[in-house]
């Protein structure tokens, strides 16, 4: 693959993308500071000693971006990881076997759905331990169920493909199709619901932490920066403003790569079908 046929929208994401992994990687080693020292006053304006500025306790605004970045994408990530593991594999599963295990788990999953996630993911967080583990599994949890829908809606349409009654008829078995006919012919709309459901891990992270239920002092992420220095938004302040911004550039960065790498599998498999 040529870095010139990369439309331009698509290398400004995967710049900025690529930017935000590896700010979150070396975040130890690029943070001018540590994350919970206090180093000026509070709220100090951007200087050349203090890049961003300070937070609401005087604490390099710099240095705890850096150090969110690593927090948001880590736990975004393992989320999304375990949403779509556990969603790819039972809605390919449900639409396989079909029976008293699809109703079983398709209204299970309808029940879940029929709570906000947020709403769902508060009541639980509210009685769990506060713990990153915890966080990662109830935001993984949630989000399998819309990754259910859409892996289950896709692997029906490709199971009753003649390529999949061959397969049958050849003898293979569930976990052939499953892995070998079906996962390959759905990768096209995962790969788009990838980047959603990452946003939206990351969304819901930040929601969670700014109503005091996601992640918890001493760490940071950019979604707790903002509850943390909301209140200086009054005085004209952008303490809570610039993670918010940083939270709209992920997303839009990502939603970026993910629509390019839709279109070009697309575009790939129609030149495969055409020749």
């Amino acid at each position: 693959m040529k870095l010139r046929s990369i439309p331009f929208g698509a290398a400004v994401g995967l710049l900025i993308t690529t930017l935000f992994l590896l700010v979150a990687i070396f975040a130890p080693v690029i943070a001018p500071h540590p994350l919970g020292e206090i180093v000026g006053g509070v709220w100090e304006p951007m200087s050349d000693k203090f890049v961003l500025g300070t937070d609401n306790l005087g604490r390099d605004l710099l240095s705890r971006m850096i150090f969110g970045a690593r927090t948001t994408i880590f736990i975004a990530l393992s989320a999304t990881a375990l949403s779509f593991g556990l969603g790819t594999i039972l809605g390919f599963a449900a639409a396989v076997f079909g029976g008293w295990l699809d109703m079983t788990m398709s209204r299970l999953v309808d029940l879940i759905m029929a709570v906000p996630t947020l709403i769902f993911g508060l009541v639980v967080l509210s009685v769990l331990p506060p713990t990153l583990t915890i966080l990662i599994l109830v935001m993984g949890l949630l989000d399998s169920t819309r990754v259910y829908r859409l892996a289950r809606a896709v692997a029906v349409d490709i199971n009753v493909m003649d390529y999949v009654e061959a397969a049958r008829l050849r003898g293979e078995g569930r976990r052939w199709i499953i892995f070998f006919e079906i996962l390959p012919n759905a990768l096209s709309p995962l790969i788009s619901e990838l980047g959603l459901r990452f946003i939206f891990a990351v969304l819901l992270l930040s929601a969670l932490s700014f109503l005091g239920l996601g992640v918890q002092p001493p760490d940071a992420d950019w979604g707790g920066m903002v509850k943390e220095n909301k209140d200086g938004i009054v005085f004209g302040i952008p303490a809570a403003l610039i993670p918010a911004a940083a939270i709209a550039m992920l997303a839009i960065s990502v939603n970026l790569v993910a629509d390019w790498i839709l279109n070009r599998t697309t575009d790939l498999k129609g030149g495969r079908g055409n020749g």
